[in-house]
């Protein structure tokens, strides 16, 4: 079973049709969309400030959602794929975008739709970027957002909406 419980007498609300791996750990102010996928050793930790997922949100294997106490909150929105091992600690991300595996998203930071940020990208705090592909660290725009790029993020959170329910 999943490690799911309140914080500060705040629960997680999970949606309808998620899928939540038993190794993963969700707690506290943590709210998620319909048909989103919390993977195997991932961890939302909504115990200083709140953790909030949109809809068809994927949390790969190993990611970190947390915030800074009081100052900073996670907002994710709708058909995104957080990679393996990523860190997202009090950013923003839009809809449909891809956070590559091990990348880092730093406190208020800004992600805007139909965005990439490449495998082991840093983003800094307070960065608001422009829609596009970003990699390096600190992560910098390498290209501009096109239809190509938009449908990479969109077919691997559709690919993600599949895999979940082999285990729903």
């Amino acid at each position: 079973m999943p490690v799911i419980h309140a914080v500060r007498g705040i629960a997680p609300v999970i949606g309808k049709n998620c899928f939540i791996a038993e190794t993963a750990v969700v707690v506290g102010d943590v709210v998620m969309g319909d048909d989103c996928s919390i993977w195997y050793g991932a961890v939302l930790r909504g115990d200083v400030n709140s953790i909030r997922l949109g809809h068809r949100v994927n949390i790969q294997d190993g990611a970190v959602l947390h915030t800074l106490y009081e100052r900073s909150v996670v907002e994710i929105g709708d058909d995104v794929s957080v990679g393996h091992n990523a860190i997202i600690h009090g950013a923003k991300v839009g809809n449909n975008v891809l956070i590559g595996m091990g990348a880092i998203l730093m406190d208020n930071a800004v992600i805007p739709d139909n965005t990439v940020i490449a495998a082991g990208a840093v983003v800094l705090s307070n960065a608001v970027l422009e829609p596009g592909v970003y990699a390096g660290l600190p992560a910098k725009k390498v290209k501009d957002s096109d239809e190509k790029i938009i449908e990479m993020a969109r077919n691997n959170a559709a690919g993600y909406l599949q895999y979940k329910e082999w285990f729903v």
